[in-house]
């Protein structure tokens, strides 16, 4: 009876210990993941408010530079806590590799978008806040994500493209440049004339506060086309001001032209018959 009794106290203080044991790993596991979360999004916010505060420094980069900090704090959080319980993780990696070769196949667009995301943050063609033409899309740039391109368009709708779409076609950029060009192609009749057109759209570009001096405005006479003397008439303008600037001279040139009595003509055409006035008859009424 004393050597039972001896073999029962000795298998419940092991049996104690080990459930100690694994409540004081749990406890730690529980403590350690707590504070890899609290760490990570500390960590993640820090990047991302470093960014902000220096306005020389791309939001969206650092974003992903606070992800991914974020994510492998968290992923080495998780490798200790399995080894806290005694799991090799180097079996454990063999078997992540495996599923995560399966579901990439599974997920081959998603993963283009992933792909496509990381190109676009670390290569930077456009920034938080300028106005982009990407794929058959085009708004001020709200978001870059690892995924979508989040886009405000002119309208004021929302649009959230693949960056897979974006990264794949060409991109422009309308705000990266400080200035743009305001390109019009003006006719007038045959009869009008030309010196006094041409003076007056010399004016105009000089009287608006908002067309540059440097480089000077451009105004010739393009070509001789069917039924009009076609005007090229350029100027630069601080890209801020170039869509209301293109609309408002649009508008003064032909207020300008109608006061001038400078005529801006309709297309049309002219037949002439070189066969007997019976032919010509004929096709009149044909």
């Amino acid at each position: 009876m004393t050597i039972n009794h001896a073999v029962t106290a000795l298998f419940s203080a092991s049996t104690l210990n080990s459930i100690i044991g694994v409540l004081l790993n749990v406890i730690y596991a529980v403590v350690i993941l707590a504070i890899a979360h609290l760490g990570s999004r500390a960590l993640h916010r820090y990047i991302v408010g470093y960014a902000r505060k220096s306005p020389h420094l791309d939001e969206s980069l650092f974003r992903f530079f606070g992800t991914i900090a974020r994510y492998l704090v968290l992923a080495f959080a998780f490798i200790f806590v399995l080894n806290r319980f005694g799991i090799q993780t180097a079996s454990l990696v063999a078997v992540l590799g495996a599923a995560g070769l399966a579901v990439g196949l599974a997920l081959q667009g998603t993963l283009s978008n992933l792909a496509a995301g990381i190109m676009l943050i670390v290569f930077r063609p456009f920034r938080i806040g300028n106005y982009i033409s990407a794929g058959s899309h085009a708004g001020t740039v709200l978001d870059v994500t690892l995924f979508y391109t989040e886009m405000k368009t002119y309208d004021g709708l929302q649009v959230l493209v693949p960056n897979k779409d974006v990264w794949a076609g060409a991109i422009t950029n309308y705000s990266n440049i400080q200035t743009r060009l305001i390109d019009l192609t003006i006719g007038i009749s045959y009869g009008s004339d030309l010196k006094k057109a041409s003076a007056i759209l010399t004016e105009l570009a000089q009287a608006d506060a908002r067309v540059l001096k440097d480089p000077a405005p451009f105004i010739k006479v393009l070509q001789l086309s069917d039924s009009s003397v076609d005007f090229v008439f350029r100027a630069w303008t601080k890209a801020g001001d170039w869509w209301v600037t293109k609309c408002e001279i649009t508008e003064a040139i032909k207020l300008a032209f109608d006061e001038a009595g400078i005529e801006i003509p309709f297309p049309n055409q002219t037949l002439s018959f070189n066969g007997p006035l019976e032919l010509a008859r004929a096709g009149r009424n044909s």
